[in-house]
């Protein structure tokens, strides 16, 4: 029986630690708006700009940031992120692409092909949109990443007013990723990451 109640309380404990953990690496401003549609709410307006940085399951990232586009959330998109392959197109330009499959207009899409960390996503997005005029962006990322994203983007452009929205599919993630060794892999680095900029110091 002693056995029983340790092994019931350590399952509790990682479940609820999971849970914690999950929900503080991937905040969603958007999870309020009704329909998850922009609106005249506070939290729900239009924004001038989409942001969606590759890496990871960099095609999820970009449906995301397509469909946002496609419910009205933004008329224009910047994707950002350099070349997996380097003998091959950008990230952000195979995310484009994608977006023109999907009947966006190529006019209204903005790549950043230089940047290969998260820092530098910051950097190079936030500068394209200071230099456009955009105030008001939404972030995209992948739930695990979307925490330490937002705070490198607020970090580097702190005149910009940055909502997260995490894609709702991720093959590296989903809601019980604490049940999977994969899975602490993938948050303890970013929780960490989190830290590490909140302390004043650089990731990748």
């Amino acid at each position: 029986m002693k056995y029983i109640k340790l092994i019931v309380g350590l399952a509790l404990f990682v479940g609820c630690s999971g849970w914690l953990i999950g929900a503080y690496l991937s905040p969603d401003d958007l999870r309020q708006c009704a329909d998850l549609a922009p609106s005249s709410a506070a939290g729900c307006e239009r924004a001038d700009v989409i942001v969606a940085v590759s890496g990871g399951n960099t095609s999820a990232r970009a449906d995301e940031a397509i469909r946002l586009y496609k419910l009205g959330w933004a008329p224009n998109i910047i994707f950002s992120g350099a070349a997996a392959d380097k003998s091959g197109p950008s990230n952000a330009a195979v995310m484009k692409q994608r977006a023109i499959a999907a009947g966006i207009d190529a006019a209204v899409i903005t790549v950043e092909e230089v940047s290969e960390s998260t820092d530098q996503n910051a950097i190079e997005a936030t500068s394209i949109a200071t230099t456009k005029g955009y105030t008001q962006v939404i972030l995209v990322t992948s739930p695990y990443h979307q925490r330490r994203a937002l705070l490198e983007f607020e970090r580097r452009a702190p005149s910009l007013t940055v909502r997260s929205h995490p894609t709702s599919t991720d093959s590296q993630w989903s809601v019980w990723w604490w049940l999977s060794p994969g899975g602490w892999m993938v948050a303890i680095p970013e929780l960490v990451g989190s830290l590490v900029i909140m302390a004043g110091g650089v990731t990748r």
